[in-house]
């Protein structure tokens, strides 16, 4: 029999039910996904349970703040933090997992300061070095809240026990009915009312949120445990964590950024490396690439991918784009799914231009239905001379050339994402020492002024209550995506350049508030190849000489783009 309520807790409780929380953590996936490939492609069997709590590596990893991918470390805040502490225990990881929180989070700097400087821990009184000692003399979890109120003021466990409830309910009756006892408890056991005063003072921000210590430390373990993976096993580890994102496009683009920063390939989809989700893929002598899964082409359909998959899987890698057609005979491989592989990508291998092949998809598609009908009649000879058949061979009749530009506008229609290159890449060369990546931008300090820059992938107008027009537009530079607020003001001066596929580059702040990730506008330019290196100087006028942007010779603009 299942009970299913909406009561809140606390109503549920006085019904004599038991409330449980059950959490599903979709890293535990990825760190059992990440041990899996690296048995697949290393051999090594890891047993997470046994790794060694002072590697190096792990700890050096945090401490420059890599820690996307990672599981309750890779928040912009708590990245922010890591790179002040320098942890370098799992007491340190532990400690930030339990302080991370509303209310607790304000003891964090005093945590790093006596970490850094062993002559400012003290314990306000010396019977609490036994079970802050760890801590550096600071409350942490809420079990030094329950060990204070044994130690200091001679409560026992039952005691001990309603003081959790009333701390872990955040019950404000209780919490001060608690104080009251404390205080008496504390004064009959050889301190002054005005130490229960000055310790209450410090177990409030509990009252917000705090973490007892058996949740901190399976957190901060499990924390632990994905770092040290990403740290020594970097291709087999991001590629977990592509799989665990696939479907969003937002993460994915921000996961490939990271394995680019890391020095990982992600390429994108091959009719012979690729399979069905994203997957490492090596030869003899290299680390690791990680190639995109043929299911994250659009209009091709799963259906298809699996055929080519499990053709390639039963038979051997195609050797020609002749083997692949004669050897994929389902109706699905029709105009549009053909095209889409090319246009993706999973055809480069065979060493084809992609625009070349889209011209001639219905010579393709004639290859392969008489490969077809030569398979059911087995009259070789029906066939000779025809117009897309010679000695075996595909006649490729039309002309065809895709520009780069043509490949990055095909990659984002069907994987959601540029992948051999970005329209903002040059750009970006020839800006960098003036821009924020916009994955960066919410490290930066609250308020504070930001330049950006990227490709206009969206916009939306609204209309304010008096009437203006302000705008809503998301950029995504090589990093990934961000919602702008353009308001009225700024709007009617610079309406003119927003418009989808422009490249602009960004004056505006970021928000007052942590945890609003987005850019106030103020002021935009749009770019182009001529105008860039005269926007980069005007961006640098107050900068030193030694930060001068770079020329667009340099950057490559007149190579990659076109205005």
């Amino acid at each position: 029999t299942r009970v299913t309520t909406q009561y809140e807790m606390h109503a549920v409780e006085a019904a004599g039910l038991l409330k449980m929380d059950f959490l599903g953590i979709r890293n535990l996936s990825i760190l059992g996904k990440a041990v899996e490939i690296v048995a697949k492609t290393t051999g090594e069997k890891i047993d997470i349970y046994d790794l060694p709590f002072d590697d190096r590596e792990t700890f050096a990893m945090l401490s420059r703040g890599e820690t996307m991918g990672t599981f309750q470390l890779a928040g912009s805040g708590m990245t922010r933090w890591l790179k002040e502490l320098r942890p370098n225990r799992i007491e340190d990881i532990m400690a930030m997992v339990a302080l991370y929180r509303p209310g607790p989070m304000e003891s964090i700097p005093e945590y790093i300061r006596r970490k850094h400087n062993p002559e400012l821990v003290r314990y306000l009184d010396p019977r609490m070095k036994k079970y802050l000692d760890k801590s550096y003399g600071l409350i942490v979890y809420q079990d030094d809240l329950l060990f204070s109120a044994l130690e200091l003021a001679g409560y026992n466990w039952e005691e001990a026990d309603k003081f959790r409830k009333a701390v872990g309910k955040k019950i404000p009756e209780e919490m001060a009915a608690q104080k009251e006892k404390l205080t008496k408890g504390i004064v009959a056991h050889g301190q002054t009312k005005e130490f229960a005063e000055e310790l209450w003072k410090l177990f409030e921000p509990f009252q917000a949120y705090g973490f007892n210590k058996a949740h901190a430390a399976s957190y901060g373990i499990f924390a632990y445990q994905t770092a040290y993976m990403k740290a020594h096993y970097p291709v087999q580890y991001m590629t977990a964590v592509l799989q665990a994102e696939a479907d969003d496009t937002d993460k994915v683009a921000e996961i490939v950024h990271e394995c680019g920063r890391m020095g990982i390939e992600v390429l994108p989809p091959d009719v012979n490396e690729s399979f069905r989700n994203f997957a490492m893929v090596s030869k003899p002598g290299e680390n690791g690439r990680i190639r995109f899964g043929l299911t994250a082409i659009k209009n091709v359909g799963e259906h298809i991918c699996e055929v080519v998959y499990a053709e390639r899987k039963e038979r051997g890698p195609y050797q020609s784009l002749e083997d692949l057609l004669s050897r994929v005979q389902d109706k699905d491989l029709n105009k549009k799914s053909l095209e889409s592989l090319i246009q993706a990508g999973a055809l480069d291998s065979f060493g084809y231009d992609r625009g070349l092949l889209l011209a001639n998809t219905e010579q393709l598609l004639a290859f392969a239905r008489a490969a077809r009908e030569r398979l059911t009649s087995s009259q070789h000879s029906l066939f000779g001379g025809s117009n897309f058949e010679e000695e075996g061979k595909v006649v490729l009749r039309h002309d065809g050339q895709a520009s780069l530009d043509d490949k990055l506008r095909w990659e984002k229609q069907l994987l959601g994402l540029y992948i051999s290159s970005h329209p903002f890449v040059a750009y970006e060369r020839v800006l960098h020492r003036c821009l924020t990546p916009l994955i960066d931008v919410q490290a930066k300090p609250r308020d504070s002024w930001v330049v950006v820059g990227g490709v206009v992938a969206g916009m939306k107008k609204k209309l304010t209550k008096k009437g203006a027009v302000m705008l809503f537009v998301t950029i995504e530079d090589m990093s990934g995506g961000m919602e702008l607020l353009v308001f009225p003001k700024t709007y009617e001066t610079t309406q003119a350049i927003w418009r989808e596929n422009a490249i602009v580059c960004v004056v505006g702040k970021t928000p007052k508030e942590e945890g609003d990730n987005k850019i106030f506008v103020e002021n935009v330019y749009l770019l182009t190849p001529e105008n860039v290196e005269a926007t980069a100087r005007q961006l640098s006028l107050a900068a030193p000489a030694s930060v001068a942007p770079i020329s667009v010779e340099e950057a490559g603009l007149h190579l990659e783009l076109t205005s």
